[in-house]
């Protein structure tokens, strides 16, 4: 597919990488194959499916508004055999998208690719610091991760104060583990600059379903472990960044709203359906205790003219000796949880 096709050049000039959306396709027609030959193939440049150093100019094609987008081009018969590596071409494609994408938002501050952590444990594809002071690490993962190998990465990112957010190639599946770890991920395509999310399906509504997370409920990002999931799809350029990561367009998120509105006002329906006090009796069955802790007695009160039930009277039952027999205090406990039905509870 297009996605895994695109080729990033590198301006000999300016010794760096660049992107086909940086310029005009003219300006890079200038400095391209047959002209200056200054902008060179970025893989082949570096050895990557070719010799260090390989000098590959490339072509600049596509048409404004045509069918075809820009793009750079090896020449004919330039390129390696079988091409660059799909994986590889992706990947650093898109660090620089993802660069330029950021650069654009008004609450970002600084954008850095290959950034180290500060105590370089991890290195950055895309390093955003917002205005905020927040930082995070834009991650275009190119192939599947093992669970273990991300949750270290995780980890490293949240003792170094950064902020993980991970964008997948397409057709790569996305480990579990992320869902399990609340943590969204996105799927990123070149082909047209859009991003899609994955959403967790509504959770099916069981017995005092309206005493859970009511946002479960509704369609929630990012999705639960083991959900059904619905896709989303959105131009790049109307998402944008906060300290938790990318943020939906106004119109979605006022979709969702809507939704979680719904559930809370379904929730305080089927509250006020319940039998006056419930909710209480609820309550106080899930916190009362099972039995009377050791070494504490109750007053024996009851009803007039109905035995009453205690540990008083319990005790009083058992000789003064037998009291001190092992076991006995437990075995008056089993008295008193077996007391007949006339009994009242103390």
């Amino acid at each position: 597919m297009l996605d895994d096709l695109l080729v990033v050049g590198f301006d000999l000039s300016a010794e760096r990488e660049v992107h086909i959306g940086e310029r005009p396709l003219e300006q890079w027609r200038t400095l391209g194959y047959r002209r200056r030959e200054t902008v060179v193939c970025f893989y082949c440049w570096r050895g990557i499916d070719a010799p260090v150093g390989t000098k590959v100019p490339l072509l600049a094609r596509g048409r404004i508004g045509g069918l075809v987008r820009p793009h750079f081009a090896h020449p004919a018969g330039t390129a390696p055999p079988g091409g660059h590596s799909r994986e590889t071409v992706w990947h650093v494609n898109a660090k620089h998208r993802l660069a330029r994408w950021a650069d654009t938002l008004s609450n970002v501050t600084r954008v850095q690719m290959e950034q180290w952590t500060p105590d370089r444990d991890r290195r950055a594809d895309v390093h955003v610091t917002l205005d905020d002071g927040s930082r995070l690490a834009l991650e275009a993962q190119r192939e599947l991760i093992t669970d273990e190998l991300w949750q270290a990465r995780h980890r490293d990112y949240a003792a170094a104060g950064v902020r993980d957010v991970w964008f997948m190639r397409p057709d790569t599946r996305i480990p579990h583990v992320l869902f399990a770890e609340h943590t969204p991920a996105w799927t990123l395509y070149h082909r047209d600059e859009t991003a899609e999310a994955r959403l967790g399906e509504p959770h099916d509504r069981g017995p005092q379903w309206w005493t859970r997370d009511l946002r479960l409920f509704a369609p929630h990002h990012p999705p639960c472990a083991g959900d059904l999931v619905v896709r989303e799809r959105f131009p790049l350029a109307d998402l944008g960044l906060d300290a938790d990561g990318v943020t939906f367009p106004p119109a979605m998120t006022e979709r969702l709203a809507e939704h979680t509105a719904r559930v809370r006002r379904d929730a305080d329906h089927a509250r006020s359906q319940q039998p006056a006090g419930t909710g209480r009796a609820v309550a106080a069955r899930s916190s009362r205790p099972t039995g009377p802790a050791l070494g504490a007695r109750p007053v024996a009160t009851g009803t007039a003219g109905a035995p009453a039930c205690g540990w008083d009277t319990v005790l009083r039952g058992l000789p003064p000796s037998a009291r001190r027999i092992p076991g006995a205090l437990r075995a008056a406990r089993t008295v008193l949880i077996r007391t007949p039905r006339g009994c009242t509870p103390a």
